[in-house]
């Protein structure tokens, strides 16, 4: 997950008894929880370097002892396991709902044309185009290729190989995953990408700390400002 809803009232409730970099390692921890949406490493040091706090290895033991829950698999976080898996259930629905959506605009069409007596045979110089020419490419789930094929017809942008050509070009520049890269086009609404649009973002939440990630609207949200 690249985003995840955040409730200012509910945190603040259970962590205004934080230090400031308590509250810090518990957005940050939050923050790779959604985005790896797997157990945080079991060891503290491990997890500590990981979201930049190293040199804080008390506090981020505080917090991991006081919001997360040590397992064989590592350190998970309940409510969060709720909310990814409930993220992962709407987009399982959504597709559901695309899939027997155009398995009825099929059948419709299928229904409209009958053929006549006088309708002529296919021949080698009248076959049928095969719209579908773009397979999906390795290591892009199923649920995120359909999302992005929805996107491109609602936005009327022909799904061709020389388009896939041209975004995987661009994240490799970008240096992540055509996985990644098509996650989020499907999030933000876009037919296609430039390396430096995910550059440009990079260095906004580099400015901005987790801020972006915890509110879950780049456009609306305001950032705490810890003195």
């Amino acid at each position: 997950m690249h985003y995840y809803q955040f409730n200012i009232g509910d945190y603040v409730s259970h962590t205004r008894h934080l230090s400031p970099i308590e509250d810090i390692a518990y957005r940050r921890l939050l923050d790779a929880y959604y985005l790896s949406e797997r157990p945080l490493n079991s060891g503290v040091a491990v997890v500590a370097r990981q979201i930049g706090l190293r040199d804080y290895q008390e506090e981020v033991a505080v917090v991991l002892n006081e919001f997360f829950k040590l397992t064989e698999e590592g350190w998970i976080n309940s409510r969060a396991d709720k909310e990814i898996a409930h993220f992962h259930s709407k987009i399982e629905q959504a597709s559901k709902a695309g899939k027997a959506s155009a398995e009825r605009r099929s059948n419709a069409r299928s229904t409209d044309v009958q053929p006549t007596n006088n309708q002529e045979p296919i021949t080698n110089n009248h076959k049928p185009k095969n719209t579908n020419t773009v397979a999906p490419p390795d290591g892009v789930t199923v649920i995120v290729w359909q999302d992005w094929l929805k996107l491109r017809r609602a936005k009327k942008a022909a799904v061709t190989q020389t388009a896939i050509d041209g975004i995987q070009r661009e994240a490799d520049k970008a240096g992540v995953s055509l996985q990644t890269v098509l996650e989020t086009c499907c999030e933000r609404g876009w037919t296609g990408f430039k390396a430096e649009w995910m550059q440009s973002h990079a260095h906004q939440d580099k400015n901005m700390g987790a801020a972006r990630a915890i509110f879950g609207d780049e456009r609306n949200f305001n950032v705490l400002k810890i003195t």
